[in-house]
């Protein structure tokens, strides 16, 4: 009997034992699953819904249609020599333009040149969202 008791309070001990070792680890790893989890629950912070990764059909499609775009002083818009984007469904697709009689390396270029000399304004920047969105206004016309 006296052999059992000394079993069973062995146990025990080992058992303390090891759920004090057990409440010691988790009191250390409890803050590390907590922050954890915070950062599940809170997806990274992506770029806001800018406008930088793509252009946008519709403000493309305002900027072809506005005489004052790119500061322009011709009192002419894109479609004023491109009605309903006549002449340019295929203009997404291709690689370079012939304009006039110049070699434009990119559609980028192809409008910055009809901005400077259609519309008698400033080119734009190629990588401006305002050439974003007309470029794809533009690339939605041949679909």
């Amino acid at each position: 009997m006296k052999a059992l008791r000394i079993v069973f309070i062995s146990v025990a001990i080992i058992g303390l034992i090891f759920a004090c070792k057990k409440a010691e680890t988790e009191k250390v790893e409890a803050p590390v699953e907590k922050e954890m989890k915070a950062e599940e629950a809170a997806p990274a912070k992506a770029e806001a819904p800018s406008y930088s990764m793509a252009g946008d059909v519709e403000r493309g499609k305002a900027l072809f249609k506005d005489a004052n775009f790119a500061n322009g002083k011709a009192g002419k818009s894109c479609s004023s020599c491109h009605p309903d984007g006549k002449g340019l469904e295929k203009a997404g697709t291709k690689g370079e333009f012939n304009i006039m009689g110049q070699r434009q390396g990119s559609l980028e270029d192809a409008v910055n040149f009809c901005i400077k000399m259609a519309l008698k304004g400033e080119p734009i920047e190629t990588d401006s969202q305002q050439m974003k969105d007309i470029v794809a206004y533009i690339r939605s016309i041949g679909k």
